[in-house]
């Protein structure tokens, strides 16, 4: 897109190459222009003491794309004055490395700066690469900024990790985005009030960048060279549609379609429709729903809707939320897909929500009593007085593993809450059950 700027326009003290992308010429110049992260950036969080008495420090950031890992390094490099130098672990290895450490050391001994060295992408380091920056960090020649978008206690080496303070850096929520829109629009250094934006337009876009500032200002410039070259001075969704080639998609995260399209995927599992749910899933995932929500809607489906009909269903769920957790979006709805496949096409039983249900209830309503003396703790001096533990049989003494003897309260004995149906693995389970109840509760 052709800049909307002839001459390079200064900002912070820093000349803004008007040939820069848009998310680098919006790029913050100071701590209060970032927009988001206030658990690091408040008036008493770690990250802004730390600039503002600019301490020696090594920091970890860790986050999704767009959250501002390599905006806050610039921003702490240009607010303690510090050398800043950067190098992406794509394309560096141990040499480029030792080169910076040296300059860093020849640059803090003879002009007394210190070096910010940022790197990006640092679990993309071999061990041998990492372990090549440890004495520099130990002895402060560097003042390390790693950014990551992997869980750095997987990905980074302990050593680096002791040496240095991880803060999470958290997607930026819908309003953040709007921010950082409204900024880029009547900013100097942004696109200086030569477009406008409709609401529709504005809130697509909002969609699109799923809490990633970066992307939504690159589509932010797509729509405005898109708006320009019609000779429009309006940024609608229809342009802006054809210009970041994304539909838009209906559906508010705050609102009523957010509830109806979670309500009708959680119902197409439940109903066994795999490809109805499929459709629901790649809707929240292509309007930007939190993945984590996603994910813990299916880990309760896996045990409210299937249960002990296929055990392995929350299993799948639970792996599902972790690898989200892990690998972050858009890869994440690979895993999301699979547990949706799963669960849709398992067999179904809601027996297990059920019995919680009707125990719950039941403990509420004061149906309850006494733990039966057997059954009470008997490891402390004088519970053997109490008769604790006098009555226990021990199961694994008797052939079967399984002995008669009471369990429950008085009020609750012979009270079935898990009624297993007869639908897949819960058959089984079943005919197993009838034949532990019928021992357990065997008169004597």
């Amino acid at each position: 897109m052709t800049s909307l700027f002839d001459e390079p326009v200064e900002a912070g003290g820093e000349a803004v190459d008007p040939g820069s992308p848009l998310a680098v010429r919006m790029r913050p110049h100071s701590l209060d222009e970032v927009v988001g992260q206030s658990h690091l950036l408040g008036p008493r969080a770690p990250l802004r003491r730390l600039v503002e008495a600019d301490e020696p420090m090594s920091l970890v950031l860790y986050g999704p794309p767009g959250t501002g890992k390599t905006t806050l390094a610039h921003v702490i490099s240009l607010a303690t004055k510090r050398q800043f130098v950067q190098l992406s672990a794509l394309d560096a290895g141990v040499k480029e490395v030792r080169a910076v450490i040296s300059s860093a050391k020849r640059e803090l001994t003879y002009a007394g700066r210190r070096t910010v060295l940022f790197i990006d992408e640092v679990h993309r380091f071999s061990k041998t690469q990492q372990d090549s920056l440890l004495s520099a960090v130990e002895d402060r020649i560097v003042s390390l900024i790693a950014a990551t978008t992997e869980n750095p206690f997987f990905s980074v080496v302990g050593p680096l990790l002791s040496r240095s303070l991880v803060l999470a850096l958290q997607p930026l929520s819908d309003d953040d985005v709007r921010a950082v829109l409204r900024r880029a629009l009547t900013s100097e250094r942004g696109l200086a009030g030569a477009v406008t934006l409709s609401a529709e337009a504005e809130e697509h876009l909002v969609r699109v960048a799923g809490g990633d500032a970066r992307k939504a200002l690159t589509a932010l410039e797509s729509g405005a060279g898109a708006a320009r070259a019609a000779g429009a001075a309006e940024i609608d969704l229809v342009t802006l549609e054809t210009a970041v080639a994304q539909a838009a998609v209906r559906y508010d995260r705050q609102g009523d379609a957010h509830y109806d399209v979670a309500s009708a995927l959680i119902k197409s599992i439940r109903g066994s429709d795999v490809d109805a749910a499929l459709h629901y899933l790649a809707r929240m995932v292509v309007a930007g729903e939190d993945p984590r929500f996603i994910a813990r809607r299916l880990v309760i489906a896996a045990s409210e809707d299937i249960g002990m009909a296929d055990p392995t269903a929350l299993q799948t769920a639970v792996a599902a939320a972790d690898a989200v957790a892990f690998i972050g979006m858009p890869e994440g709805h690979f895993p999301l897909a699979q547990a949706v496949v799963h669960l849709a096409t398992a067999p179904k039983s809601n027996a297990v929500t059920v019995a919680i249900g009707e125990s719950v209830a039941d403990v509420r309503s004061g149906l309850a009593g006494p733990v039966p003396p057997g059954l009470r703790d008997a490891h402390y001096a004088g519970a053997e007085k109490l008769g604790h533990g006098k009555t226990y049989v021990y199961p694994h003494d008797a052939p079967e593993g399984i002995v008669p003897q009471q369990y429950p309260p008085d009020a609750l004995v012979g009270r079935d809450y898990y009624r297993p149906t007869g639908r897949g693995a819960e058959a089984g389970i079943g005919a197993r059950l009838a034949k532990l109840r019928a021992i357990l509760r065997r008169v004597r």
